[in-house]
């Protein structure tokens, strides 16, 4: 079981790595493709269009197949846009590649967290999403290395080839699955659908709780380098792409300090102190100095912040809403991820454009008062359900 996990772990890395790319390198990309800046919320939307239609499905598609060969196809799908996007001279041929690029995260995210949730510790789960920031945080800087010595085409070509590795460690421990998935395949042919899912009390404003999340989320690992491009004068290109990895690195930051206390503090303590660190931060983004020293310091503690909100709340799936209904509600929660992941940085992208990019900590606050708030309300459904 522990290589298993080891494993596990790694299939999250390579979840994280392609993550960041297109954030991080946009404020050169564009440029050379010549597009407006606010182009990038189009491809990010179709990245995430697709994943949104690969999260919906999971639930079918995990009846049908283990678990093992989910990762395998979806890490396949992932190197091929990852490739795609190497080869684009266009901005038209990025949404070609967007297809298998976020086709590739949606199944491969909701099975895992599932496989995780419904059989290992909130630990585990914090873990888990701290190498995904792993992930997230190396992409930055391998894009920040092409930018330095070639173009950002090379950035998505060398994160492939680690995408290859991994894929390669990820088929030969396929004999470690074979002692697992009969269970997990056991638990998820059991499981209820979509339809069922949504019905469940407290289920709603959770998703709503997720999109709000996912908004801020992706708005900051997309736009964070072009805020600092934008606000904050005097900065090489190579800087600039490596402060995309800004809030990746208090992700991380947050939950490997929760991956340690998590079985301590419980699930809603550590998303109610999350956010209120996450304020922090935006705070500290606000204040109005020259430097960007502050500011990115201050998109670290928003990263830290939200660390430990995704993986709590779907840590929390099967004890609020039964193990039966998990891989359905996780099947939803990612859909509802994935349309503010899809939708709000494109908002952002044109808001910006209209009144300066310097808005983009007041549209961050939004979005974690908004997750918040829903949360607590959906807590106070589900008591009531229990009482009943």
């Amino acid at each position: 079981m522990g290589l298993l996990i080891a494993v596990i772990y790694l299939i999250f890395i390579s979840l994280g790595l392609p993550d960041s790319l297109l954030g991080s390198g946009w404020p050169a990309m564009h440029v050379d493709l010549g597009v407006p800046s606010s182009y990038a919320g189009y491809i990010s939307m179709t990245i995430s269009f697709m994943t949104i239609i690969s999260a919906l499905v999971s639930p079918r598609i995990m009846r049908k197949l283990h678990t093992k060969w989910i990762v395998i196809i979806s890490i396949f799908l992932t190197i091929l846009g990852l490739l795609g996007f190497s080869a684009c001279n266009a901005y038209w041929m990025f949404f070609l590649f967007a297809v298998p690029y976020g086709l590739g995260a949606g199944a491969i995210d909701a099975s895992i967290n599932n496989y995780v949730a419904s059989n290992f510790s909130g630990s585990v789960m914090n873990f888990l999403h701290c190498f995904y920031g792993i992930g997230a945080v190396i992409s930055p800087m391998i894009m920040g290395q092409a930018l330095r010595v070639a173009r950002w085409n090379e950035g998505y070509r060398w994160t492939a080839y680690i995408q290859t590795g991994i894929l390669l460690v990820c088929i030969l421990s396929l004999p470690l699955w074979k002692k697992n998935d009969p269970k997990d395949g056991e638990e998820v042919e059991e499981s209820s659908g979509i339809r069922e899912a949504i019905r469940i009390p407290g289920v709603i404003p959770t998703l709503i709780a997720f999109f709000a999340y996912c908004s801020g989320e992706a708005t900051s690992f997309l736009w964070t380098s072009s805020y600092f491009a934008g606000v904050k004068q005097g900065l090489s290109k190579g800087q600039i792409a490596s402060f995309g990895s800004l809030v990746f690195g208090g992700l991380m930051l947050g939950r490997l300090i929760c991956g340690f206390i998590s079985n301590m503090i419980g699930d809603k303590a550590r998303i109610r102190i999350g956010i209120a660190i996450e304020l922090a931060g935006i705070l500290m983004v606000m204040v109005p100095v020259q430097g960007y020293q502050l500011a990115a310091v201050g998109f670290v503690v928003i990263g830290t912040g939200m660390g430990p909100v995704y993986p709590a709340i779907q840590h929390m799936a099967p004890v609020n809403f039964g193990k039966r209904n998990s891989a359905a509600v996780i099947g939803l929660q990612m859909a509802s991820a994935y349309v503010g992941s899809t939708f709000m940085p494109m908002v952002f992208g044109n808001l910006q454009q209209w009144i300066g990019i310097g808005i983009m900590p007041v549209y961050l606050l939004i979005f974690a008062v908004l997750n918040l708030g829903m949360l607590e309300y959906a807590y106070r459904i589900i008591k009531v359900k229990e009482k009943a």
